[in-house]
């Protein structure tokens, strides 16, 4: 299985609710940095505790309208086209580094003043 067909199949893991199955392709140690790059989840347990309130860290509304994935070495990223109530379109990023087929870090890159603004 590719990498980005690990990444796919977390991102249908979340579309359906299934958390424990997307946690399942990240080590033990992983770390997930947040929007803005100052919130950091440390630990697969902490990252999927964090995971049951997904709804209270994306903005009202959020939607996935469109997404891609683009393999390198070791590495992918998800573009992800979304909008919420108060944004009509807008794109983020999202890189997932890996170390034997499995995520070792998670990292959000997004226009940080729109996102705040979707709030």
């Amino acid at each position: 299985m590719s990498l980005a067909d690990i990444v796919q199949r977390g991102w249908d893991a979340v579309g359906n609710g299934n958390f424990d199955l997307l946690v399942a392709d990240y080590v033990d140690e992983m770390t997930f940095i947040m929007p803005g790059q100052t919130d950091i989840l440390s630990g697969r347990q902490q990252f999927r505790a964090a995971l049951d309130g997904l709804g209270g860290i994306l903005p009202p509304g959020f939607e996935i309208t469109g997404l891609r994935q683009i393999e390198g070495e070791g590495e992918v990223v998800s573009i992800v086209e979304w909008k919420s109530n108060k944004i009509t379109a807008s794109q983020l990023s999202v890189l997932f580094r890996f170390e034997d087929h499995k995520i070792y870090e998670e990292r959000w890159f997004v226009d940080t003043e729109q996102w705040t603004s979707a709030f």
